[in-house]
């Protein structure tokens, strides 16, 4: 029988219609209850208006066991496809947790997988919107298999194209490992969590009792175990987040990062800078009052806010230039590296290398944090990763020592030795193997015991020590400093070297890869 082109085109409509309205209205309804956003609504709130085209809209499962025949949803409960952000290609993919609780089915890995093929072929972000119930018990293997094919592919494309999830309602078990396996996790507070094994398990196993928020909760893998890079407010506050994100990251490891037009002027030298580092090294100061004046627009986009905060890291820029920026926080912990602060920056660094981002360090540090805690958990292995991530980095690194810079971690710090390609210093900059007191009462101790006044005799001592030592023009007359500047010089001498190193062309030896200290 002739099926006219009105048919046609209404059968087309009510498969479209049936394939928007998701697990039905009811299901719909309960979901969006406290704010949430449907899967639909969260890709037109991340992407451009009108800019997304799904792929796959009609696709469901194949699975026959419990019935499962007779339960079938078009997209069976994930969204993929492609869109825009600020003009530029991304491709996306939202699980629908009103369809099946969003679990993962064989099915649904393909349409992920297929997604994430087109952006590494096409050189674009993979954006992955988390909301399951974790792998679909009726189909088994099946869909343990699906979960290894991203898996895969989150670990092939790593450093070929920026991959980012977004955690916005529950992911256990398997799901969380393609998360973690990304550049950047982003976390609803209240209504996303994380856990490989859930309370009721834990509860089973060892007997703890704990809630779902405070085992695996939005401000617990932002501030506790730095699985989470960003805690947003709500559901949409954490998309607008991701897209800030991406105006400063390439669409692929082969681009430069976006250039802005800078508002701000060049040889601006603000002389409020001079005043901001104490002369007493023993006084604390907000490395990010520092950050903020040298940047292009006082703006700083902090990555990881809330873990090991005795670090800071995230983007700036610099007359437009994107750079990352990474710097010890004497406000904690006086700026000591420990664990946490070590597998931050190193994590963030390799990110940046892989992207063609230029690095930014800003070094007070007075050695790595002491204490068996620190010893038993691995300090020097993870100490390691921070070295290892700035010797590898071959874009271009700038260091600017504002204070302390002592012992090992001076070293660390993206010093001259590991690789880094200007280092400058503020006048008060201190740098050796420790303190001055700690110096002398090593070196001078016998002197200081046999004097007829030992604390006049200490204190001549540590004057002629600092002196000799404790300051930054003996790491430059050897060449281990570039030039020692007036700090409110800082903005125009780091401009000066993004644009002086923005061609420069490094290549590491051929190998297959190193043996990162993991």
């Amino acid at each position: 029988m002739e099926v006219s082109h009105d048919q046609q085109l209404d059968k087309l409509d009510n498969r479209n219609q049936e394939a928007l309205s998701s697990g039905g209205k009811e299901r719909v309804e309960k979901h969006k209850k406290g704010g949430r956003l449907t899967a639909r609504e969260r890709i037109n709130v991340l992407l451009d208006p009108a800019s997304f085209v799904e792929l796959d809209r009609f696709v469901t499962h194949r699975c026959t066991n419990f019935d499962m025949d007779k339960k079938k949803h078009y997209g069976d409960g994930v969204i993929t496809g492609y869109g825009r952000i600020n003009g530029r290609l991304v491709y996306v993919y939202s699980q629908d947790f009103t369809v099946f609780g969003g679990s993962m089915s064989r099915t649904t890995a393909n349409k992920i997988c297929k997604a994430m093929d087109l952006a590494a072929e096409n050189g674009a972000p993979m954006i992955g919107i988390c909301d399951s119930g974790g792998a679909r018990i009726q189909e088994g293997v099946e869909a343990l298999g699906g979960y290894g094919d991203i898996f895969f592919r989150n670990t092939r494309f790593s450093g070929l194209i920026p991959q980012i999830s977004a955690i916005m309602g529950p992911s256990a078990g398997g799901a969380v490992y393609s998360p973690s396996l990304t550049d950047f996790t982003f976390m609803v507070k209240d209504t996303s969590y994380m856990f490989v094994t859930g309370p009721d398990v834990i509860k089973t196993v060892t007997h703890e009792e704990v809630t779902k928020e405070d085992l695996g909760g939005a401000e617990t893998h932002n501030r506790k175990s730095g699985v989470a890079h960003f805690a947003a407010e709500d559901d949409k506050n954490l998309l607008l987040l991701i897209r800030e994100l991406l105006s400063f990251i390439p669409s692929n490891n082969l681009d430069d990062p976006p250039k802005l037009i800078a508002q701000d002027t060049v040889d601006a030298a603000d002389q409020s800078i001079n005043e901001l580092i104490p002369t007493n090294s023993k006084k604390p100061y907000d490395i990010k009052d520092l950050i903020k004046k040298v940047v292009d627009e006082n703006y700083f986009f902090e990555v990881h806010q809330h873990f090991a905060e005795n670090i800071v890291v995230g983007f700036a820029r610099l007359n437009g230039h994107s750079v990352g920026v990474v710097a010890n926080q004497p406000q904690v912990l006086a700026g000591c590296l420990n664990i946490d602060a070590s597998r931050k920056a190193a994590r963030f660094i390799r990110f940046c290398d892989a992207f063609n981002i230029p690095i930014v360090s800003f070094v007070d540090v007075p050695g790595f944090l002491p204490g068996t805690e620190q010893e038993w958990n691995g300090i020097i292995t993870h100490g390691a990763k921070l070295v290892y991530a700035y010797a590898e980095a071959t874009v271009p690194k700038i260091t600017v020592i504002t204070r302390k810079a002592y012992g090992g971690a001076y070293i660390v710090m993206s010093s001259k030795h590991i690789g880094s390609d200007i280092n400058l210093a503020y006048p008060g900059a201190e740098i050796a193997v420790m303190g001055a007191e700690g110096a002398v009462n090593i070196i001078f101790r016998r002197d200081i015991m046999g004097a007829d006044d030992p604390e006049a005799t200490k204190a001549a001592i540590m004057n002629d020590y600092e002196e000799k030592f404790n300051n930054p023009y003996v790491a430059a007359e050897l060449g281990y400093i570039d030039e020692v500047i007036e700090p409110s010089m800082t903005r125009k001498r780091l401009i000066d070297s993004i644009e002086m190193l923005q061609n420069k062309r490094a290549k590491l030896p051929h190998k297959k890869h190193g043996s990162c200290p993991l």
